[in-house]
């Protein structure tokens, strides 16, 4: 009688366990809890001389007015003749690829900036080519391409 009834208990506690050595592999999937935003990068493109900078925005405002500066000077070698005055801003859009590259993807200006200064897109194109090494932008510690939009205000008097 005791020899059945712990038979008995084995069985029930057999079949309640049979779950617990599964050996599906389906069951021990670990599911992704993260969600990666590819519209931020966790740090932004930079030039060797904002390499030092910890804080993300201060880097960010360091590219912006290196990068400014760095068009600034090249622009202002250049002369340029008008007919009429001039004070316009025309968006140039760069790709700063995971190399850290930049290539002008794009340039984009009013009819009045087209026809008066035809030449302005090649030496654009020249000041492109002429920026420094930059250093890619990073998201979860691999260099990224990224797309910049420069704005340039074009000031011009006759």
């Amino acid at each position: 009688m005791f020899l059945r009834f712990l038979s008995f208990i084995i069985l029930i506690l057999f079949c309640n366990s049979c779950d617990k050595f599964s050996f599906s592999k389906n069951k021990q999937i670990q599911s992704l809890d993260t969600i990666v935003d590819f519209s931020t990068v966790d740090t932004f493109p930079s030039f060797k001389v904002c390499d030092s900078i910890i804080i993300k925005e201060r880097k960010a405002n360091c590219f912006r007015n290196t990068i400014h500066k760095k068009i600034g000077e090249e622009l202002q070698k250049h002369t340029f003749t008008i007919k009429d005055s001039i004070d316009e801003i025309v968006t140039v859009q760069l790709i700063i690829n995971s190399k850290g590259e930049v290539i002008l993807k794009g340039i984009n200006s009013s009819a009045v900036i087209k026809e008066q200064l035809p030449e302005l897109d090649s030496v654009l194109q020249a000041c492109i080519i002429k920026i420094p090494k930059t250093y890619a932008a990073i998201k979860r510690g691999i260099p990224v391409t990224t797309k910049y939009e420069l704005p340039i205000r074009i000031q011009l008097k006759e």
